[in-house]
């Protein structure tokens, strides 16, 4: 509410620090970051609500949107309903979440629920992703002599301190691809696969041929995530995403941000080839620096690229997905390429009433990936088939936009489009990276607050 205030009860001011266009994840967590330090932020948004891909929506709202009249009676009310289009876990250890606990999570009393389970599909079964030692000695995935080595490297991987060489085996891991040092520690390809995308979270097998020190990292995160709660290492926002645009709009103007919903950019405004400000109707916005979108600059000759197509399809079901080990009733489910003989993974979340995201006993599921054939819906069948039996379905097929330049020059810092995965970590490195480039230093999420921030 507080947000919305000052969205809609103040005009235009001329000059700004940054104007940020669009609300959705990343344009949020930017604009409450460039305001705790000490930048004037002005942010837009063409819509009338928050989220921009990341919007929560009730159940009439999501009928609405996928023109498909009124939901069924049986369905429950609408208001019990927060729906994401576009819904992404978040790493418990991981930077997003490491970026609210310093800024809104406790000022704005956020919670978080547990997901479950973390899972991989091998040979059309349903397993647990190993990331220790003894999940590896005991998990389906290998065999009892893969089960040992697996157990070795992974043993190894909790050990390795990035600027302890003590930890690293002899390698130079800056140098040395992932690929070698999978064979240094003779893992099967069919392990080096779960590794990879379900634990380490690649997109595809281009990391193999690159520095191992990245993804060894990677995997860090995810047994360090694992081990804070136990069993998982994904965790959900009660009453679904929507919150976490919204906490970060407050952080915003709490700190003297201006925010107008339902805000077209009518024009935007160059100099020399330099962004100097944003048109809507007959006011006019000045400021050396602008973060937004690809969709607000699709117009302008240059500023983004067509990276790739996103197929999703939210399922609507009225039990969890089968055959998940530990009978788990929250679950991201990961489908390497290679198990679909694919270039791209596919993903598949479900969260449910646990969440606050729909009535008792109703379950929302997701299943995405990029698109590769002139036929995208067919394409998610091997998601949709772990669901069983569907209420409702709701497909929807997004393009992927990147930034063509980095903003040095333009002063243009465009955030990228949301891609197919079901987490947070490639949103968030797109986070920190524009505040590196906006700001010229690394977001530091482990400083103390200093005493304005407080």
């Amino acid at each position: 509410f507080f947000s919305r205030f000052f969205a809609f009860a103040l005009a235009m001011e001329d000059n700004y620090d940054a104007i940020v266009l669009g609300t959705g994840l990343t344009e949020c967590v930017l604009s409450g970051l460039l305001s705790t330090s000490g930048l004037k932020v002005l942010h837009m948004d063409r819509n009338a609500y928050y989220g921009g891909e990341c919007a929560s929506l009730n159940l009439e709202q999501l009928f609405e949107k996928f023109n498909k009249g009124a939901p069924p009676a049986e369905l429950g009310k609408s208001h019990l309903y927060n729906v994401d289009l576009c819904p992404k876990l978040l790493m418990a250890n991981g930077i997003l979440v490491k970026i609210l606990r310093k800024t809104v999570a406790a000022r704005y009393n956020m919670e978080f629920m547990l997901i479950d389970g973390s899972f991989v599909l091998r040979d059309g079964k349903i397993h647990k992703v190993p990331v220790t030692e003894r999940e590896a000695l005991s998990s389906g995935l290998m065999g009892m002599f893969e089960k040992r080595r697996a157990a070795k490297f992974l043993s190894w991987v909790q050990d390795y301190e990035p600027n302890d060489k003590k930890t690293h085996k002899g390698f130079d891991l800056l140098t040395k691809p992932m690929r070698e040092v999978f064979k240094e520690f003779g893992l099967d390809p069919k392990t080096v696969d779960f590794l990879g995308h379900a634990a380490a979270l690649h997109h595809n097998d281009e990391y193999l041929d690159e520095p191992a020190h990245d993804t060894l990292l990677k995997l860090k995160l995810y047994a360090e995530s694992v081990n804070m709660y136990g069993s998982s290492p994904y965790v959900y926002p009660l009453y679904g995403l929507g919150d976490i645009p919204q906490a970060f709009a407050r952080l915003c103007a709490v700190y003297g941000g201006t925010y107008m919903l339902h805000k077209p950019v009518d024009k935007i405004l160059w100099e020399n080839g330099k962004f100097v400000g944003v048109q809507s109707g007959d006011e006019v916005a000045k400021a050396p620096l602008v973060v937004g979108d690809p969709s607000y600059f699709l117009a302008e000759a240059g500023k983004t690229k067509p990276a790739a197509q996103v197929v999703r399809a939210i399922c609507l079901l009225d039990h969890p997905i089968p055959n998940i080990p530990d009978g788990a009733k929250s679950a991201q489910i990961i489908i390497p390429q290679s198990e679909l003989k694919r270039k791209h993974d596919m993903y598949v979340t479900c969260t449910s009433y646990v969440h606050k995201v729909c009535p008792d006993g109703y379950f929302i599921a997701l299943v995405s990936t990029t698109v590769e054939t002139a036929n995208p819906e067919a394409e998610l069948a091997p998601g949709l088939k772990l669901l069983g039996p569907i209420l409702q379905k709701f497909v929807s097929v997004s393009p992927v936009y990147e930034p063509a330049g980095n903003g040095a020059e333009d002063k243009a810092f465009i955030s990228k489009s949301m891609d197919a995965t079901t987490h947070f970590e490639s949103c968030a490195i797109d986070i920190l990276d524009l505040y590196r480039r906006i700001m010229g230093k690394e977001y530091d999420y482990d400083a103390p607050l200093t005493d304005d921030q407080q």
